[in-house]
């Protein structure tokens, strides 16, 4: 029989402190979140006159969001990163599958060296202005394959595939082999449905990476029409606050709401990601753990 051990008053006083402190951690978290959130739906000259705290809408109105959905580079942005991901999404899934398959294969020829120089890659690069001449040789200035071909694999999340993939139990793949399937056979009918959720997790964190990502564009694209939506959101907060007054219909309009509908593009431009989550979350924690049991 299990004797539990009585709870002291320190036992108590320690969770006490605990919790308290975990919720002032929360609260120092949420609070920049819920003040984006409020200023969003108040006016600016209620925000310009009443500077400090906000815990709840002042002169409440979505005026800020209809002018930010209707902006020409806010949708342009949207339009542009929803390009990016479409193409990218699936290239990064295929490539990083191709890589940890190989990765994950026995008796290939030159896997150890082609192996150490995948991870060479990983530190070392060939310098930020042959990159730059190297993309735009190849035609990729002022393009969106500049934010796409790039990127295309990781080779750390092709080491998390290639633990994956190494978890399948090999009866399945020898089986596969005897009854005459190839390798794409292999890997595209038998593995990947196995380890969907690696794949989710790997998902993921590329679609995170290509939606937070602004430093390729930057270099790579200089038509305010290409941009993807978080190099207008920083713009329009750091570099030039005055970007949204290009294209828009009425500057006066743009005027009235110059400060609320900056809050408005960060809510809308943080909105997707974190719709997508909760739908991927239950494969989240499975999938990192299978990437992390064997090296």
């Amino acid at each position: 029989m299990i004797k539990y051990r009585k709870r002291s008053r320190g036992d108590f006083a320690i969770d006490m402190i605990i919790t308290l402190l975990m919720l002032g951690l929360i609260a120092v978290t949420f609070y920049p979140i819920w003040y984006v959130v409020c200023a969003s739906f108040s006016s600016s000259a209620a925000i310009s006159t009443n500077p400090g705290k906000l815990l709840w809408p002042k002169d409440f109105g979505i005026g800020a969001y209809k002018k930010a959905l209707s902006h020409p580079l806010i949708v342009s942005g949207f339009r542009n990163i929803l390009t990016v991901l479409a193409g990218a999404l699936p290239l990064n899934l295929i490539m990083t599958l191709l890589c940890g398959y190989f990765m994950a294969a026995k008796n290939v020829f030159w896997k150890k060296y082609i192996i150490a120089y995948l991870m060479f890659t990983m530190f070392f690069g060939g310098g930020l202005i042959p990159t730059y001449l190297n993309q735009k040789s190849l035609g990729l200035y002022n393009n969106l394959w500049a934010l796409i071909i790039p990127g295309a694999l990781s080779i750390y999340n092709a080491i998390i595939c290639k633990t994956a993939i190494e978890a399948v139990p090999e009866s399945l793949t020898e089986s596969a082999y005897i009854d005459g399937a190839s390798d794409f056979t292999v890997l595209f009918r038998i593995i990947t449905p196995l380890i969907k959720p690696t794949l989710a997790v790997l998902l993921l964190y590329y679609g995170v990476g290509h939606w937070n990502s602004w430093f390729n564009a930057s270099l790579y694209i200089t038509k305010n029409e290409l941009l993807p939506i978080q190099n207008i959101l920083r713009a329009v907060l750091i570099a030039n606050s005055n970007l949204l007054n290009e294209g828009a219909a009425s500057k006066d309009t743009m005027d009235t709401y110059a400060e609320t509908i900056k809050y408005a593009a960060i809510v809308i431009s943080t909105v997707p990601i974190l719709c997508i989550y909760p739908f991927l979350q239950k494969y989240f924690v499975k999938g990192v753990m299978i990437g992390a049991v064997k090296g």
